[in-house]
């Protein structure tokens, strides 16, 4: 292996391999890719949904995961490579904003003035299409788990391009494209020193001991990023920190009715879609107050739901699916989340010291504005732009910026 790059990535992720494969494709620049862990998937990216929506708070991010949706549908042309592992899933989502009637609607004009497909669903239309769900706009009991006469009269927003797509199948096509352009791809090789020359990052020295010298570091490791702003001698002002999310899956019984979109699940506060070929469900939380676990070691956390989580959500998943059969065995699975505890959005870019640039506090939207991100990176490092790279600048998610205002810090914001 060389001991000297143009630039090495920290963290192979799917942040730090787009990152790696946007500056790959457009430019001659040597890379390596350093990964602590014995293969991808090793921190936040191995335990991601990968939902793959269009709908965001700000009409930036909106913009944002277009265009890393747009990356997934064309998944072999973004690629470069004639078969690939991982497939974008068109399963749609599906938002159920319960008993508020005029949130589909003023959602669904706005996306339609942002280029995204959407139709608005009433009852009939919910039923009709995805027949297993309930359109009942009333929110289950949680506390006592009592029943109720659901009520309907909702109206739902569809997002007609949205899906899902396997994050490790995805990471590992990522790794195979940058491998087709040269990069060098490293793992168990934990970073425990940024190397400094006249005031600026000259390379990274690693557990082994060995040093690898490059004049531009990125930090992508995800849940272990403060680790390397320390090392940098950067006092980050932002309070990222790696967060324990829960997730449930079972199986989908062979006689649930029709298609199950990727569903948001406002009122109840979950979000659900199906995975293996439509034969389980993995079901998460949009709750804010379920991603408070701020997990002090990223290498050791409990890695199994909790029991209150489960049958919590569990109760909720089947109100919105009544006939989902109570029988089949339920597992539990937790991963990180890097949140961003001031505005759950990224810091992005370079940072004060000189060739130390930044990818970090996804805050649960990594996968799916990762390519996004990479060629925002990439074209700001490089100079040069394609055509399919995100016309949002770098500066949105400048790490000096000021925190972006928002009414709720969930992972739907």
């Amino acid at each position: 292996m060389k001991t000297q790059y143009d630039v090495v990535v920290i963290g192979a992720g799917i942040i730090g391999l787009s990152i790696a494969w946007e500056v790959a494709r457009r430019s001659d620049l040597s890379i390596a890719v350093i990964e602590k862990g014995a293969g991808i998937g090793e921190g936040s990216t191995g335990a991601s949904s990968a939902i793959c929506r269009h709908r965001y708070s700000l009409d930036e991010l909106v913009q944002l995961a277009s265009d890393g949706i747009g990356a997934y549908r064309n998944w072999p042309e973004f690629t470069g490579l004639s078969e690939p592992q991982a497939a974008f899933q068109n399963d749609t989502v599906l938002w159920m904003p319960g008993s508020d009637t005029e949130w589909a609607e003023r959602e669904h004009v706005r996306m339609q003035r942002l280029g995204i497909a959407t139709s608005v669903l009433d009852d009939d239309d919910l039923q009709e299409r995805f027949p297993a769900l309930s359109p009942c706009t009333i929110a289950p009991d949680t506390e006592t788990g009592e029943a109720h006469v659901c009520s309907g009269g909702g109206r739902h927003l569809l997002e007609l391009d949205g899906g899902w797509m396997d994050p490790m199948a995805a990471a590992q096509d990522l790794v195979a494209a940058c491998r087709s352009k040269g990069v060098d791809i490293r793992f168990r090789s934990r970073v425990v020193d940024i190397e400094m020359q006249g005031g600026r990052v000259s390379g990274i020295r690693l557990e082994s001991g060995e040093s690898i010298a490059a004049p531009v570091l990125i930090n992508a490791a995800g849940p272990w990023c403060r680790e390397l702003y320390e090392s940098a001698g950067i006092g980050l002002r932002w309070d990222l920190k790696p967060t324990r999310i829960q997730m449930l899956y079972r199986d989908r019984p062979a006689d649930l009715p029709g298609q199950i979109p990727v569903t948001a699940d406002l009122d109840g506060g979950i979000y659900f879609r199906t995975q293996n070929r439509g034969q389980q469900l993995i079901v998460g939380s949009v709750l804010e107050e379920d991603e408070r676990e701020v997990v002090a070691n990223p290498d050791e956390f409990d890695r199994d739901a909790d029991e209150d989580f489960r049958l919590v959500k569990l109760h909720i998943l089947h109100h919105r699916i009544p006939d989902l059969a109570s029988r089949g065995k339920v597992m539990g699975y937790c991963g990180l989340y890097t949140m961003n505890r001031d505005d759950v959005h990224p810091v992005v870019g370079p940072t004060e010291v000189e060739g130390f640039w930044v990818a970090n506090g996804l805050s649960g939207h990594g996968f799916k504005l990762a390519p996004a991100i990479g060629s925002m990176v990439a074209a700001a490092l490089t100079g040069d732009r394609l055509a399919t790279d995100t016309p949002i600048p770098i500066e949105f998610f400048a790490i000096d910026r000021e925190p972006i205002q928002l009414e709720s810090k969930n992972v739907l914001a």
